[in-house]
């Protein structure tokens, strides 16, 4: 069994936003229509927010069966397929081996799982107070889970629940929607 790299959280990098410019626009190429939507995801896609150094790329397809439509052209460019991922919302994508680091999430065009990441990062992206307090938590709980990926990623729910908590309050507050695709 191969062994998990490191969790690390590194300070915001103001060139994650061209990271996704140019792995989405290749992938808007590589895919056409069959991406509906390309989205940057996670805490890259968040100014000023610190994060592990990964570009989190959403793809929204029409349906994620049959999986040939998208499963073919990506894997053909070098994207590495986990066939095993649990989280059957999605189809999960690593980055060709030599690119940029990059996990590619491919989910359902307007379904909760899209609807949910695109939410989250909205939300961080028009309320700094609670991106710093989810920069600290992550930090806190890099310090502690630095070896164990899992351990990390459960610790970091309870405030991940908080902040979507508050994100839909804010959703309903301003009657947000998902807006225009990134790409």
């Amino acid at each position: 069994m191969a062994r998990e790299e490191p969790v690390v959280i590194v300070r915001y990098d103001p060139a994650w936003p061209d990271l996704f410019q140019e792995l989405g626009s290749g992938l808007r190429t590589l895919l056409g229509p069959v991406a509906r939507r390309i989205d940057h995801v996670g805490s890259t896609a968040v100014p000023g927010l610190d994060a592990k150094p990964v570009i989190d790329v959403q793809v929204s397809v029409d349906a994620l069966q049959p999986e040939h439509p998208y499963l073919q052209p990506l894997t053909a460019h070098g994207y590495r397929w986990n066939s095993d991922n649990p989280d059957r919302s999605k189809r999960f994508f690593r980055e060709p081996e030599g690119a940029p680091r990059a996990h590619l999430h491919v989910r359902t065009v307007g379904s909760f799982d899209e609807q949910l990441n695109l939410l989250f990062r909205d939300y961080l992206r028009t309320h700094s107070d609670s991106a710093a307090e989810y920069a600290r938590t992550k930090w806190t709980l890099a310090e502690t889970f630095r070896n164990d990926r899992e351990g990390y990623v459960r610790a970091k729910e309870p405030t991940v629940w908080e902040l979507l908590r508050r994100a839909h309050d804010w959703a309903q507050e301003t009657g947000w929607s998902a807006g225009p695709t990134d790409l």
